[in-house]
């Protein structure tokens, strides 16, 4: 097939359009490295570090799940002492099913660890003289090789010491990296880590620590008695229980989160893993703030965030209606079918501007206390 000169002529002047382009883009790339002495811009936006002057030294206070420690008020960088021990002990999973968990601090979750940017961390990692094998621990807040896996490597009844500083703000996640890795975390060795930017926090009346994970048994979902794990369904990545916070139910009757109409809530909400993302959702709500990633950057008026396994999120809201709203993993079977539901209970004078149940079987509950 022939093509006709006017055709050739548009080709070439596309061609040459293009060509301009590049040539004007690269012009630009090369001043901006030029004017930053070298350093290209988008370079130059990463931060230099230094390390602040520490005064004095703590202990920190260490929580299980939902539980979080107290927000930090000091307006300066310290010394802070962790000490966390993984112990292998037997505990629920579900009702009639048990399950021999590895964990951080004797719960799943491990221990909330709070401390704030530029704080010089000496961190004991213990392991209990019954455990089985050998553990470490990986932060994700950590800079450093294996972010401290290597330096806290430790052996039934033995203890391991490192330092770092908290050089980032943000949510992290933490697990164990001893190999076989999947299998470490698979039995429940991950919890979360907050850095506080040093400009602390906004002031809300409550935090929560919500964790999902998954489990891969032997047994089918719900079949009574101890469980291990089955390799072969996580490495198919099939989980048998997806869970907030270790087990079903572990935030439902007794156990769901309580709050007040007209309170604020923040959700620390991490991910162990070891497979699947979440599709974190609270039917009822709208996150009126959504740090993405467990990052520096708020979203509003999110609906639902992914988190990724071993990553974070922070969620902020105000409960303005009461009754019962459902914490889910919106990957709905995994929600109703594996365990990834939870409630938080909100107490209070119905709110009919809000909601209000007009017409339908419903229509008796509004869903007040």
């Amino acid at each position: 097939m022939t093509t006709s000169p006017a055709t050739t002529v548009k080709r070439l002047a596309v061609a040459a359009t293009a060509i301009a382009l590049v040539t004007a883009v690269a012009v630009v790339a090369t001043r901006d490295t030029a004017a930053a002495g070298g350093v290209s811009s988008v370079a130059a936006s990463i931060p230099v570090r230094s390390m602040p002057t520490v005064r004095g030294s703590e202990v920190a206070i260490l929580t299980a799940a939902p539980n979080v420690p107290p927000p930090i008020t000091r307006d300066y960088a310290t010394k802070v002492i962790v000490n966390l021990e993984s112990v292998e002990k037997t505990m629920k999973l579900a009702d009639g099913v048990d399950y021999t968990f590895w964990t951080f601090g004797g719960t799943v979750p491990g221990s909330f660890i709070r401390i704030r940017e530029g704080d010089e961390v000496e961190f004991t990692m213990g392991n209990h003289h019954t455990s089985t094998v050998p553990h470490n621990i990986d932060l994700h807040a950590v800079t450093g090789p294996g972010g401290g896996a290597k330096a806290s490597l430790t052996m039934p009844g033995g203890e391991s010491v490192f330092t770092f500083t908290a050089l980032n703000p943000g949510l992290y996640v933490y697990h164990c990296a001893v190999a076989p890795v999947p299998a470490h975390i698979a039995n429940g060795m991950y919890g979360l880590i907050l850095v506080e930017p040093k400009e602390g926090l906004p002031k809300v009346d409550h935090e929560f620590y919500v964790m999902q994970s998954e489990f891969y048994t032997t047994g089918k979902y719900g079949e009574k008695g101890l469980q291990t794990l089955d390799m072969e369904k996580g490495i198919a990545e099939q989980p048998t229980y997806v869970v907030f916070n270790g087990a079903v139910g572990a935030l439902t009757g007794d156990n769901a989160l309580q709050a007040k109409v007209g309170e604020t809530v923040r959700l620390f909400v991490g991910n162990g893993g070891p497979n699947l993302t979440s599709s974190f959702h609270v039917i009822g709500e709208i996150f009126d703030n959504v740090y993405t990633e467990g990052g520096s950057v708020a979203q509003h008026n999110v609906q639902t965030t992914a988190i990724p396994a071993g990553g974070s999120s922070m969620v902020e809201f105000r409960v303005e209606a009461p009754g019962e709203l459902v914490i889910v993993d919106h990957s709905i079977f995994r929600a109703f079918n594996k365990g990834a539901l939870g409630i938080l209970n909100v107490s209070g004078k119905q709110q009919d501007k809000v909601f209000a149940a007009v017409k339908g079987i419903g229509v008796n509950d509004k869903g007040g206390h």
